[in-house]
């Protein structure tokens, strides 16, 4: 019997769901108040070490745990996938732009290079709150509450399980892609996994190819004719 606890009525308040997207749009109006403080602080004259902080703090930390968990699930659909595209390409204009800031030679400086950062911000959060997250509260496989709670985690500085062996061949089969390419998310470049499946993952490999070209590496450790496990890693960086 499903505890009161439990009993919830979709799409209100006490939907799992709906509380996840409002802890995101919690962290993100955090966020955007956080730098709008600190801009407004250097462009009065202000210290610029604090703009500098908190953009190569806390703005970085919080686009490298949204890549982690929300992004991590929904690159490995091919619905959501040129979304996420689209998703990392401004996530890397505002890191250049961070590194602007950072560079700046004096205050006015760094206070033009935030205002670049707060309205490309404002548009990449945007997009989070009313395109990334419905799709993936409707993304077969895709648990946003959970994904979400993961995101807390890392933004309050926790670290996620990081499994060696990801044995999906007791989930459904719509809900094993975002899995794994979470799990990958949260490699280190030459760290990996092993995946165990119950036949030949080609779709998930093209998968892999479309999504992570040149960046991951694929290696059969066992190949059928009931188990399959490959290792899933990170290619390691040059030099």
């Amino acid at each position: 019997m499903t505890s009161s606890s439990e009993v919830y009525i979709e799409g209100t308040a006490a939907d799992p769901v709906v509380r996840a997207q409002a802890v995101v749009r919690d962290a993100h109006s955090r966020l955007r108040a956080g730098l709008a403080t600190v801009a407004q602080g250097t462009s009065a004259g202000g210290g610029q070490s604090e703009l500098v902080e908190f953009c190569t703090g806390e703005l970085r930390r919080h686009l490298a745990a949204t890549e982690q968990t929300l992004y991590a699930a929904a690159s490995g659909a091919a619905g959501t996938r040129l979304l996420v595209r689209a998703l990392r390409t401004t996530a890397a204009s505002l890191d250049r732009r961070i590194d602007e800031v950072a560079g700046a030679g004096n205050p006015a400086s760094a206070a033009a290079a935030a205002r670049s950062v707060e309205a490309i911000l404002d548009v990449h959060l945007t997009t989070e709150e009313t395109v990334l997250l419905p799709a993936l509260a409707e993304l077969p496989g895709a648990d946003l509450p959970s994904l979400v709670a993961d995101l807390t985690t890392l933004l309050e500085g926790g670290r996620l399980e990081t499994p060696a062996v990801v044995d999906v061949r007791d989930i459904p089969h719509g809900q094993r892609h975002p899995r794994i390419f979470a799990r990958y998310a949260r490699l280190a470049p030459g760290e990996g996994f092993v995946l165990v499946n119950n036949h030949d993952p080609k779709p998930l490999r093209r998968e892999f190819e479309a999504t992570h070209p040149d960046a991951h590496t694929w290696d059969y450790v066992e190949s059928g004719p009931e188990i399959w496990r490959v290792r899933i890693g990170k290619a390691a960086v040059e030099g």
